[in-house]
């Protein structure tokens, strides 16, 4: 039963590597929006995809949210809207600090309670996207993060992840 759900989710990795390349090079030719080569090139890229993702899945926990339809669509969701806010966010306060010279730089360290592989990655990943903060290491359900704006020794874990641990949660749990 793993082995048919991994065949699947290497099935997914292939068509979703396929719509984004199609995706990133619309409007370059004549066939709708695509040239022939493009349309040649993403079903080669796809297929690789696929291939190398199947080592890559079977040593992760917590894939199988990519064959959830509806979690996907919280992934892309929470791409568009939660993440990009909290990034543009970020990088505005980081331009002031810059500016005004006010950095308080530091390690903090966070619980998050999260329980795979993928949601720990996405969390960390999530944080290290957004400006000013940094994730350097992680032991168990605990990140040490490189933040730019330590204000007290133990801050509430809301004030650096925000509302990005819901929403991972809601996407790899």
């Amino acid at each position: 039963m793993a082995n048919s759900n991994l065949r699947k989710a290497q099935l997914v990795v292939g068509i979703y590597s396929f719509i984004l390349y199609m995706l990133l090079t619309a409007s370059t030719g004549d066939l709708l929006f695509w040239q022939y080569g493009d349309i040649i090139l993403a079903v080669l890229v796809s297929i690789i995809a696929a291939a190398a993702s199947y080592k890559i899945l079977d040593n992760i926990e917590g894939y199988e949210f990519l064959l959830n339809p509806i979690k996907v669509i919280t992934l892309i969701a929470y791409a568009i809207g939660p993440l990009f806010y909290r990034i543009t966010k970020a990088n505005l306060d980081i331009a002031w600090r810059v500016i005004t010279g006010k950095i308080t730089p530091g390690i903090v360290k966070i619980k998050t309670n999260l329980k795979n592989d993928v949601s720990i990655t996405m969390l960390a990943n999530s944080i290290t996207l957004t400006p000013g903060t940094l994730t350097v290491d992680h032991e168990n359900d605990e990140f040490y993060v490189h933040w730019m704006n330590v204000t007290e020794e133990k801050p509430d874990t809301e004030r650096i992840t925000g509302s990005m641990i819901n929403w991972v949660r809601r996407i790899a749990e």
